[in-house]
């Protein structure tokens, strides 16, 4: 079995936020896979079903970003799943926007829901899958996370959710290193290209 979840604030109006990414590539992957993410169990938004020949579930903690461990640390503990088959879904300042970038363990680079559930857990070696928001223009951080995301950011990150949700599926039915080969490469090379556009303007 697989759980994948989603990390963002509940409720309307953080629903748009920045820091509400990791709930909208749930949100397209319950959609994708036909999933009912309407049932309420681990202090989240809950569901399950088949991907091809796996087992997956699906979680939206309801517990506000800084206590997500609350709500995941009680779902691997009733399946008893091992840490490679979690995947935090989650936003990322230090990734240009619409970045994507998967990993099988590290630091919790500065944010707080990952930290929680590294803390609820007891280790560190989660696999995650930041999506990058891009880093504030001007202000503060907490501004930045929790502001919406522009007009003519809608369409890069929508963009994004959907590769996100892509790789998802990849790690589910073919593991994380063939996600993350197939992924990250990509995601860098696209980096790379909105760079030399940008430089060129």
């Amino acid at each position: 079995m697989k759980l994948i979840v989603g990390l963002g604030n509940p409720g309307k109006s953080y629903q748009r936020n920045r820091h509400n990414v990791g709930f909208r590539v749930v949100d397209w992957l319950a959609q994708h896979w036909r999933i009912d993410l309407s049932k309420r169990k681990f202090g989240g938004r809950f569901g399950s079903g088949l991907v091809g020949q796996e087992q997956v579930a699906l979680l939206k903690p309801q517990t506000y970003m800084n206590r997500s461990g609350e709500s995941v640390g009680p779902a691997v503990g009733f399946y008893r799943l091992a840490p490679e088959d979690v995947l935090v879904v989650m936003d990322d300042m230090a990734l240009a926007l619409g970045q994507i970038r998967l990993r099988g363990q590290g630091s919790v680079g500065g944010h707080n829901g990952l930290r929680n559930i590294v803390e609820h857990l007891g280790r560190s070696d989660v696999p995650r899958l930041r999506v990058g928001i891009g880093g504030p223009r001007s202000g503060e951080a907490v501004g930045h996370v929790l502001g919406d995301f522009m007009r003519e950011e809608e369409g890069v990150i929508a963009e994004s959710i959907a590769a996100a949700g892509s790789a998802v599926t990849c790690y589910v039915e073919r593991g994380l290193e063939v996600a993350m080969t197939r992924y990250n490469v990509r995601s860098e090379r696209k980096g790379d290209d909105e760079g030399s556009r940008s430089r060129r303007t």
